[in-house]
């Protein structure tokens, strides 16, 4: 054929050589070939997620915990932890409570060990005092919504991203953006910003620029709301009964917010909603309605969905290990934290997808949710941290200077009848301390006698708890008689499974009897909602937190030596609203 074609063109030519040339023979064009399609190269993240077994992408969506403390290599501890990580394939790593210099040591000997780097996360809020020993101390959500400054919680966000990420921790859960609105709410309360949804939604939204913009993923939590809640959920399911209307125009505005800002992951809660899953009662964790219906696809959210902690009485108990996590995934859940055992999850989110109860889509799309995050955070590129750099980052003098300023910022003087707080802060006079704590560890009240002390105040010190009998109640009358002025620091504080966050009877007894005796002066180093089983206190003062940098705060109150210009967060009773609390300078 091709050669017919080109005697034709011979003769074509030659023709047109002569002036006699007959009509050129006609031509009929060939046809063109269809042009190549190149599929365009894969991204990074899509190579790898194609790369991995099915049992190996279930293993990205697991996040087990860890203690921070420290532990040889042979640790029966560590020996576990490597095994995730060796063999289970897991996704990343929770860590507790350590110092910034094990904790390091310790993720990076996992991220050495990891075939796919670790995304490690922890529970920071507040600052990174919650789980660093020696890291810096915000004096809690509710704390520094007192201040009234957004800026506050934005430098939180900051100082806190850039102390996590010097130990190689990428995801922190935190900011909580619940409403706490319920004052017998035992496991939110001061972790919560505070009682109105838009104050709570403005301080959620500083959080999470002041964390993502320096290097942190956010987590906003506990969707869709748990401020409202009288149950822990480490002990069983508590149910909301409220209607979609008041979820969206109250619980719902901060997640809003967050997620406007940008936030990299929401944490759901495990709270049951019939009035909104009609009828159902099911944690908001298993609740397609709640985790795609509302969050996905009725706010927009396209980050990454974690579970709260899988290992909790609301949830295990009920469904037990293998199906909670199964039910999670299909609820739309990205993330499963801390299930009560590792492998029994992802055994049982593998038969599910060979089953179909999962598909082969389903599970890639959260999968490739987590690689991004790796990605973001540039773990495929580094995935230690170096030891010899931690000092120079975490809890050093300027973000130490920034929490003793929002922490003295953040006191509250609620009430102060007969004048007894600013009478105290006239010059040096004899008071008597009375300190209790309803959880044994805690160390409440030296460092506060000691700055009273350095200012010139006799102090006769006392201290009960729960394990203190009837002679020691005896014995603390005793010493609060001996001075002419009572000033009790409580600290009664949100205590996973306690189930309960309130002065004892026999506790509150005693300082409301002082209280008609002598002018008495409360002091409340964790639940602001204390006034209500005391009120017969002449003085009431919040400072949030039982902490050193806590307890020098209320000796400057105390003293006069610092203003006194924090406001209530939430409301305490119709006399004591939203925005309330008095104004003191400080002595000239």
């Amino acid at each position: 054929m091709i050669h017919a074609r080109l005697a034709q063109y011979a003769v074509v030519l030659l023709a047109c050589a002569t002036s006699t040339a007959p009509a050129p023979v006609p031509i009929t064009p060939v046809p063109s070939l269809p042009a190549m399609t190149v599929p365009p190269p894969k991204d990074p993240t899509q190579r790898l997620l194609d790369s991995l077994s099915l049992r190996a992408k279930v293993g990205q969506l697991v996040m087990p915990w860890i203690p921070g403390t420290y532990s040889a290599k042979d640790d029966p501890g560590f020996l576990k932890a490597r095994a995730w990580v060796d063999s289970l394939q897991v996704g990343g790593i929770i860590v507790s409570i350590g110092s910034p210099l094990d904790i390091a040591a310790k993720l990076d000997a996992l991220q050495q060990q990891a075939g796919i780097p670790l995304l490690v996360a922890s529970d920071l809020e507040g600052g990174t005092a919650m789980r660093f020993v020696g890291g810096t101390a915000f004096p809690t959500n509710m704390g520094v919504a007192a201040t009234g400054r957004e800026s506050d919680a934005y430098e939180m966000g900051r100082i806190t991203a850039v102390e996590g990420r010097a130990v190689g921790i990428h995801l922190v859960f935190a900011p909580v953006a619940d409403v706490n609105n319920n004052a017998a709410n035992p496991i939110i309360n001061t972790r919560s910003f505070g009682g109105n949804p838009s104050a709570v939604a403005a301080l959620v939204s500083a959080e999470v620029r002041g964390l993502q913009e320096h290097g942190m993923l956010a987590t906003a939590k506990h969707f869709p709301g748990h401020g409202d809640t009288g149950t822990d959920t480490h002990i069983s399911l508590p149910v909301i009964d409220a209607p979609w209307s008041r979820l969206d125009s109250v619980e719902l505005v901060p997640f809003r917010a967050a997620i406007k800002s940008g936030v990299a992951a929401v944490m759901s809660a495990h709270i049951a909603l019939p009035g909104v899953d009609g009828g159902k009662v099911r944690p908001a964790t298993l609740t397609p309605t709640l985790l795609t219906g509302v969050l996905r696809d009725s706010l927009g959210f396209e980050g990454l969905v974690v579970t709260d902690a899988l290992d909790m009485g609301g949830i295990v108990s009920t469904y037990g290990p293998g199906e909670a996590a199964v039910l999670a995934i299909l609820a739309g859940a990205d993330l499963l934290l801390q299930p009560p055992d590792a492998r029994t999850a992802i055994d049982a989110v593998v038969v599910a997808v060979k089953e179909g109860r999962i598909t082969q889509t389903r599970l890639d799309q959260s999968v490739r949710r987590v690689l991004e995050m790796k990605r973001q955070v540039g773990l495929f590129t580094h995935r230690t941290v170096a030891l010899d750099s931690v000092m120079d980052w975490v809890g050093t003098a300027a973000h130490e200077a920034m929490a003793r300023d929002v922490t003295q910022r953040s006191l509250v003087l609620v009430q102060d009848s007969g004048g007894v707080v600013s009478n105290l802060r006239t010059g040096p006079q004899p008071v008597t301390l009375l300190t209790f704590a309803d959880n044994p560890s805690t160390v409440l009240g030296a460092t506060l006698a000691d700055a009273l002390r350095a200012a010139g105040y006799t102090v006769t010190t006392f201290g009960l708890w729960p394990s203190s009998g009837p002679a020691s109640y005896d014995s603390a009358r005793t010493a609060l008689a001996a001075s002419p002025v009572a000033v009790v620091a409580a600290s009664i504080k949100v205590s996973a499974w306690s189930g309960t966050i309130s002065l004892p009877p026999q506790v509150a007894a005693l300082v409301n009897s002082t209280a008609a005796n002598q002018p008495t002066v409360l002091v409340s180093f964790g639940s602001p909602y204390l006034l209500t089983q005391a009120p017969g206190v002449q003085g009431y003062l919040l400072a949030w937190a039982a902490r050193p940098i806590n307890e020098l705060a209320v000796a400057a109150a105390l003293t006069g030596a610092a203003d006194i210009g924090g406001r209530l967060p939430i409301e305490l009773d119709a006399a004591l609203p939203i925005g309330a609390g008095l104004q003191l300078g400080a002595a000239p």
